[in-house]
């Protein structure tokens, strides 16, 4: 099929049990399919579990659900029931357990930087399908709305912690009359880049971008005309932005891999004291040497006087509006892998195949075989020979 198109009409196939959990890692009260995305899966004839108060923190109730047709199920039914099953964030320590071969894990896994995850997919030979990796002719389209609130949750993040209460140095970001505004450094124009960046100019800030791709740079400067300076990322122009920035927003991604180290701990002593770092790319890894994953409950860190912001799971501290926007985003993949079966939507959709991360004990997605050369991987998983 052309990939382009999603094909999500029902194939001879028996109905898929599907299964959505509650999320169990700190912080995240995202869920990663609304009511109405449940009664567009029944309505194809699909066994829906939802796990008790699964969307109770992104404001859907158990009776929504059941409305919409799901059966409600506690954490253990949820998992052993399931032929897919659809989570927002990675598997945490505790659900390990429920890993096993005749499941398909559908959700964002970020191996890259996970090496206990990554040995468990492996030992219990669970397909899991990332949808961080999922690439078609647009992109990512699996990650960009997340990477959208992402960005712009970045530029809240800066306005908040440069406040004199948040421990910042009592700076607005957009200033005053007769007052400079704050300096804001996004390293990376892609997608969270791009949203951070039009957000702190929407608050008044100065902003400058760092991007290596030339047809990236023309780009912004067409979408964002002399509002910002969009320059070539190189060592010297770096370290001069350093030197004059606020805050310096990480918004660089490799798909699939461990982010760059944008800023080294040996730079941090360009930057002003009480500076903000914001690292958006700590899910995989951190694109600062010195970040380490943060949440919303602990925040703020300080390395040599630089002040770091690097809360893992950004766009879970709204879960109404995520939960919403990925939804939107991997319904249709969902219908798709329930409506055709998985081996054959996989087989249909190379944008679908590319986001298998593990199958059959094998790592399959390069990214991740690259991050950890020791475990066993495959470019060939069997599902698509």
């Amino acid at each position: 099929m052309d990939i382009h198109v999603l094909n999500t009409s029902r194939e001879e196939n028996p109905p898929m049990h599907i299964s959505v959990v509650k999320e169990i890692k700190p912080a995240e009260q995202r869920v990663a399919v609304t009511p109405a995305g449940v009664a567009a899966l029944t309505a194809e004839g699909h066994k829906v579990h939802v796990e008790f108060a699964a969307g109770a923190n992104a404001g859907f109730s158990d009776e929504q659900y059941a409305t919409a047709g799901a059966i409600l199920v506690n954490q253990a039914e949820a998992w052993s029931s399931a032929e897919l099953l659809v989570k927002v964030k990675e598997p945490v320590a505790s659900e390990y357990q429920f890993l096993r071969e005749d499941l398909a894990l559908f959700t964002y896994l970020h191996l890259a930087a996970d090496r206990p995850l990554t040995e468990a997919l492996l030992r219990s030979r669970t397909l899991s399908i990332a949808y961080e990796t999922v690439q078609d002719h647009t992109g990512l389209p699996l990650l960009t709305p997340m990477s959208e609130i992402a960005g712009r949750l970045a530029a809240h993040a800066a306005a908040t912690y440069l406040t004199g209460p948040e421990g910042g140095p009592g700076k607005l970001l957009g200033g005053s009359p007769g007052v400079a505004p704050s300096r804001v450094l996004v390293i990376g124009g892609g997608v969270v880049g791009t949203q951070a960046a039009q957000l702190a100019l929407g608050m008044q800030a100065e902003v400058t971008i760092l991007e290596m791709s030339p047809t990236r740079i023309r780009q912004l400067n067409d979408l964002l005309g002399n509002r910002a300076r969009v320059l070539m990322n190189d060592p010297l122009t770096l370290e001069n932005e350093l030197t004059q920035s606020d805050v310096v927003i990480g918004a660089v991604l490799i798909p699939g891999r461990a982010a760059p180290k944008v800023v080294t701990h040996e730079q941090l002593g360009l930057l002003k004291p009480g500076s903000l770092l914001v690292d958006v790319a700590i899910d995989q890894g951190g694109a600062f040497e010195t970040s380490h994953a943060t949440t919303y409950q602990d925040p703020i860190f300080e390395v040599d006087g630089v002040r770091h912001y690097c809360v893992a799971n950004m766009p879970g501290g709204v879960p109404q509006t995520s939960t919403k926007a990925l939804t939107n985003a991997t319904l249709p993949y969902i219908l798709q892998l329930a409506n055709n079966g998985i081996e054959l939507a996989l087989k249909s959709n190379s944008a679908l195949a590319q986001g298998i991360n593990t199958k059959d004990g094998y790592i399959v997605y390069p990214g991740v075989a690259t991050a950890f050369t020791d475990l066993p991987s495959t470019e060939q998983p069997s599902v698509l020979v």
